[in-house]
This record gives C-alpha cells, sequence and structure tokens, in this order.
C-alpha cells in the first residue's frame, strides 16, 4: 500500500504530466485511485495533506481542483519561527529584515525605470492617505501594504508579490512583540514619501538608499536591542 507522501508525489507528477493548471480539475476519487495504484484512505490524507499548502483546491460538491500553490505554508512556517524569535535572540528576526530588504533593494533599478517614465499619481495618493492617517496618530498598515504592491505591480512578477506579501505579513505580526521605541506616524510617511521623490529623480541609487532608509524603524529597534543585550552580558 503506497503511503501518503508517494501519494502526494504521484498527485503532483500527474498534475506535470498532464500540464495542468490552477482551477483545472483533477479525475474523480476512483479515477484517482485506479491510475495511482493507491487506496481510498491514503488518497484522501495525501488531498488533504495537499489541500492544506495550497496545490489542491477541494470544491465540496463540485469535485477536486489543482490549487493556486501559494506561498501559506511558508508564511505560517516565518510566522512561527518570527514569533520565538522576536521574544528571544532576535536573530531570525533580522535574517528575514536583511532578506527582505535585499529583494527589495534589489529591484530598485527595475522599479525605477518604470516609475520615472510616467505619473507617481498611484503611489502619490497612498502616501496622502498615510499623511492623513498619521496627522491624527495612526498607523496604517493597510496602506503601507498596498504602496509596496503597487510600486512592484508593473514589474509583473507575482512571485515577488507573493514573497513580499508573505514578509510583510510576518513582520506585521511580530512588530509589537519587538523592543526598542516604534517609529512614528510621521517617520512611516517620510519614508514613503522620501521613495517616491527617488522614484521620480530616475536615479536608481537614490532609490535604493531611499529603501535601505525606510527600513530603518525596524533596524534601529533590532540594533538597540542587541546593544541591551550586550550590556546586560
Amino acid at each position: 500500500m503506497a503511503s501518503q507522501a508517494v501519494t502526494r508525489t504521484r498527485i503532483r507528477d500527474l498534475i506535470v504530466e498532464r500540464r495542468l493548471k490552477a482551477g483545472d480539475p483533477l479525475p474523480t476519487e476512483p479515477e484517482l485511485m485506479a491510475e495511482l495504484g493507491v487506496s481510498r484512505n491514503s488518497l484522501r490524507e495525501a488531498i488533504k495533506a495537499m489541500q492544506a499548502v495550497g496545490i489542491i483546491d477541494v470544491r465540496h460538491g463540485y469535485g477536486t481542483f489543482v490549487g493556486s500553490a501559494g506561498l501559506k505554508s511558508l508564511e505560517e512556517g516565518l510566522g512561527f519561527r518570527l514569533t520565538l524569535s522576536a521574544s528571544g535572540d532576535l536573530a531570525d528576526v533580522r535574517e528575514l529584515l536583511q532578506l527582505r530588504r535585499a529583494l527589495e533593494v534589489g529591484l530598485a533599478r527595475e522599479v525605477t525605470a518604470y516609475w520615472s517614465q510616467g505619473s507617481r499619481a498611484p503611489l502619490e495618493a497612498v502616501v496622502a492617505e498615510m499623511d492623513a492617517a498619521a496627522a491624527e496618530g495612526r498607523y496604517f498598515p493597510d496602506e503601507d501594504w498596498r504602496f509596496h504592491a503597487t510600486m512592484y505591480e508593473p514589474l509583473n512578477n507575482g512571485l515577488i508579490l507573493d514573497l513580499l506579501r508573505v514578509f510583510w505579513r510576518t513582520f506585521q505580526h511580530v512588530d509589537d512583540k519587538l523592543p526598542g521605541p516604534r517609529y512614528t506616524p510621521k517617520d512611516a510617511v517620510s519614508w514613503h514619501r522620501e521613495i517616491c521623490d527617488a522614484l521620480a529623480s530616475g536615479e536608481p541609487e537614490r532609490v535604493a538608499q531611499s529603501l535601505v532608509e525606510h527600513f530603518d524603524g525596524i533596524s534601529v529597534r533590532l540594533a538597540a536591542a542587541g546593544k541591551s543585550g550586550a550590556t546586560k552580558d
């Protein structure tokens, strides 16, 4: 009898061999059992596990379909690691920040090429919403994400957006658990406005620097925590 792991592999192979895309229907349960040579229990367990990570989408009453295979499991794993790290040595928080910064700064030339040539009204509109929230002393996580999603959307790279969304959500999840004084809403507005101005300049180096500085709110808190820990030692 095939194990669940073997069954999952056979289902993935079937999807690839048939060149199925997200949203395409899979064969019925009896057809899969016969074609893959697996038992009903093994098949159902495998489908349940694959559904949990988005590879398969089960629509009750309609059938089983190829899922969008998003990054849900990655997000859950990172979220758990960062939660542990936020109450410990902060090593994973620092490393994920380094990864996110490298990704965004590495895209500076490409986003500059796009946004320096046309209207930056969509980005400026989001910054205006941030400014209104800051005037009331409110933070603006939704607008923050919308700004970054808008900035990178013209690159037409869905994986970049998916990864950035995962990084952004995991940081939001642990933000209130990080040590040190939090940056102010006005600070955050200033960082995003500088990104807009840098894009307008058409200078990739300035854009890259503005993106680096935009992470100062977290970087300073982590640096302060490191110094505090060293002092205690």
